[in-house]
């Protein structure tokens, strides 16, 4: 498993996706994380992305993590980060630029875009792919 970064976890949607089936690293990562008191967190436009009706194991999994929202602030930074990268995944980029700001690891199924986004920005982000 890769390294958590002293600040936390951010998730996608592709963390709650594996989360919501049964993922034994997702398990693994959260139950690190928490007992490290290392925060998660999920962006609201990733809950958004993820949420159907009833998912009773991402709800349980949200009482674990704190939601970010997006103002209008971060949405003009998310936009620009698309105009810069030539993107149009608004979900990834507000992933992005939350973790480099709070200098988290991102848990993704996208490693590619995650990485090609932070390089847009000029960063390297720690990513542990799920």
């Amino acid at each position: 498993m890769a390294a958590l970064t002293p600040s936390g976890l951010t998730f996608d949607t592709g963390a709650l996706i594996a989360a919501d089936k049964d993922s034994a690293m997702m398990a693994a990562l959260v139950k690190t994380a928490v007992q490290r008191r290392s925060p998660i967190t999920v962006p609201a436009p990733v809950l958004a992305q993820a949420w159907r009706k009833n998912n009773p194991k991402i709800a349980l999994l949200l009482k674990a993590c704190r939601i970010t929202a997006l103002d209008e602030k971060g949405a003009r930074a998310v936009g620009n980060l698309l105009a810069e990268a030539g993107g149009n995944d608004i979900v990834d980029a507000t992933v992005v630029l939350g973790a480099i700001g709070r200098g988290d690891s991102v848990v993704t199924s996208d490693r590619e875009d995650i990485e090609r986004l932070a390089a847009a920005c000029g960063a390297r982000l720690n990513i542990i792919a799920i």
